[in-house]
């Protein structure tokens, strides 16, 4: 199964703002215009998107004129597809190298006031502590990517290596929505959890395995993996 139907990919990047937004509060019975608006997206995909989910069996739209409703209705195959069509590496990822131990803490002070989230099993480890690593991956959105980038690499002293860095910038394939559910831990900017998810389960080393950790010590906490 794949999320194209009725040429409404569900899985892209604007499409999926509906998706996320869904499985963050999973009872919930959604308009359209729940979509659309400032944050949102246009009535037509909203509405293209929300057809393309019914008849992918994900949700049930009940029609009752002014009253008619979505609700979502099998959300674990509905992420069961999603990780079948997504990996990390569909994002653009420039890799660097910093011989410093405390180069996590000094990008979370030079990146305080921009547009990041860190990912992968540095962002996951600040919830579980799973995988030793000094791999840093982050998702960056500047205004301008070369010149900031630039910039960033002049203040941290990030090396450029042929092979074997230990930091990976992400410029996000989903550069819309990879932010949405974002939120602060231990001071961090992180993805939410259902991002992790995502972008572990494909990625080696020990992606996977880290993923149901993840998901799995939500679950004892009582936590949904989707919840934001």
């Amino acid at each position: 199964m794949n999320g194209h139907t009725n040429g409404t990919n569900i899985f892209a990047d604007k499409a999926t703002f509906i998706v996320r937004k869904m499985l963050s509060n999973p009872e919930k019975k959604w308009v359209t215009r729940d979509f659309t608006g400032d944050n949102g997206v246009s009535l037509g995909m909203a509405q293209g998107t929300l057809e393309a989910m019914a008849k992918k069996g994900y949700i049930e739209r009940v029609k009752r004129g002014p009253e008619s409703y979505a609700i979502l209705t099998n959300k674990d195959e509905l992420v069961s597809d999603w990780l079948a069509e997504y990996r990390f590496e569909l994002n653009e990822t420039e890799v660097y190298y910093s011989p410093d131990k405390n180069i996590l803490s000094k990008f979370k002070d030079y990146l305080k006031d921009k547009q990041y989230a860190l990912t992968l099993h540095s962002g996951a480890n600040l919830t579980t502590s799973f995988v030793v690593t000094d791999q840093v991956s982050l998702y960056l959105f500047p205004e301008n990517w070369n010149r900031d980038i630039l910039e960033m690499r002049q203040q941290l002293d990030l090396k450029e290596l042929v092979r074997g860095g230990n930091i990976h910038i992400a410029r996000p394939y989903y550069k819309n929505s990879v932010f949405f559910g974002a939120r602060t831990i231990k001071g961090y900017k992180v993805v939410s959890d259902l991002q992790l998810y995502l972008d572990l389960y494909g990625f080696k080393p020990r992606g996977r395995e880290h993923a149901e950790y993840l998901k799995k010590a939500l679950e004892e906490k009582g936590k949904n993996l989707y919840e934001s």
